[in-house]
């Protein structure tokens, strides 16, 4: 019983649960097309956010560039016959205009669409795993989403955008501020390492923490109808013990959405062309893959606390016959 129960209790491993993902569906490519024709409104609009978002934080860098006396860029003058910095035709009130602009196209369009692709995701992943065998397309289209559940995952979906959207701020606020006082040569050496690095790095550690909260309270959501801050407080407690699995898995998938934000602006890809697009595509199938982890993590989470919940249960009722034992013999 003990060598059961040391078995059931072994977590799996973060690439374990990475490596299982794809696994789960007898033909993936029907899957990802599936999901890929029901998510086009999702793709074309990213690739317009990407574009745009990609452009104006050049502009913002460039005049933080400027403020501290370095540039991105350099012009040939015809009036001096010589190299000088390219200054930035906006000014810091367009780009802040800009980056308001952006931030309410992330929170309506861009959470709704990507919210309508994360249902089907989730729910038709976890019906493909449950039965365990291949899905036609046909069957894949007919397969009814539940209403209710959309409703109640809509209202999770605010609570979580509530959540990351403050959670963000502070981070966007520590970048900009250390870009526009701690970079003076004053403060250059020591300002970020001694003060902001670690603030920033608990931060985005947490962040990352509670991200995986977050995203299972939705897929809970999904799954079982459970909305708002009760899916969310489910969440944390099935959540519980496994804090650093869910940080080690949205770490994977935030270096890989950020590292092709980075990719795309080193080559200039928001200029426009066949870059963004495959910057976008690469993008949505890491999200696709990124929600259909979020199941497993959830399933073996809820799965390792019903287990130990059964195992205190039976030490109790091991524990009562023993001292029921013990008092027959005393007597």
């Amino acid at each position: 019983m003990e060598d059961n129960r040391v078995m059931r209790n072994q977590k799996v491993g973060v690439f374990d649960i990475i490596k299982q993902a794809p696994t789960i569906f007898p033909n993936i490519f029907i899957f990802i097309i599936f999901i890929f024709l029901t998510s086009l409104p999702l793709f074309f609009f990213m690739v317009y956010y990407e574009i745009f978002l990609q452009t104006t934080l050049v502009d913002a860098s460039n005049i933080l560039k400027k403020r501290s006396g370095y540039y991105f860029y350099s012009v040939w003058s015809t009036e001096t016959d010589s190299i000088r910095p390219a200054i930035p035709q906006k000014s810091t009130k367009d780009v802040l205009h800009e980056f308001a602009q952006r931030g309410l196209l992330h929170l309506v369009p861009r959470h709704l669409l990507e919210l309508c692709t994360v249902i089907v995701t989730v729910d038709l992943a976890s019906k493909i795993h449950a039965e365990e065998r291949e899905m036609t397309l046909k069957e894949m289209i007919h397969r009814p989403i539940n209403g209710a559940r959309m409703r109640g995952t809509f209202i999770t979906s605010l609570y979580v955008l509530f959540f990351s959207t403050c959670t963000l701020s502070g981070l966007i606020w520590l970048v900009m501020s250390y870009y526009a006082v701690w970079r003076h040569p004053m403060f250059a050496d020591c300002g970020f390492l001694v003060f902001y690095g670690p603030i920033f790095v608990a931060l985005l550690t947490k962040y990352l923490e509670w991200s995986a909260v977050w995203n299972m309270g939705i897929v809970i959501s999904v799954l079982e109808g459970t909305y708002g801050i009760e899916a969310l407080l489910h969440s944390a407690y099935f959540s519980r013990g496994s804090e650093r699995r869910g940080l080690l898995l949205m770490l994977v998938f935030f270096v890989w959405g950020q590292g092709l934000r980075l990719a795309s602006l080193y080559f200039g890809c928001y200029e426009g062309g066949m870059g963004i697009v495959a910057q976008v595509g690469l993008w949505w199938l890491g999200n696709v893959f990124k929600w259909v982890v979020c199941m497993l993590y959830f399933y073996d989470c809820k799965k390792r606390t019903l287990e130990k919940k059964v195992d205190v249960e039976l030490g109790r009722a091991i524990k009562a016959v023993d001292n029921i034992r013990k008092e027959a013999e005393t007597e």
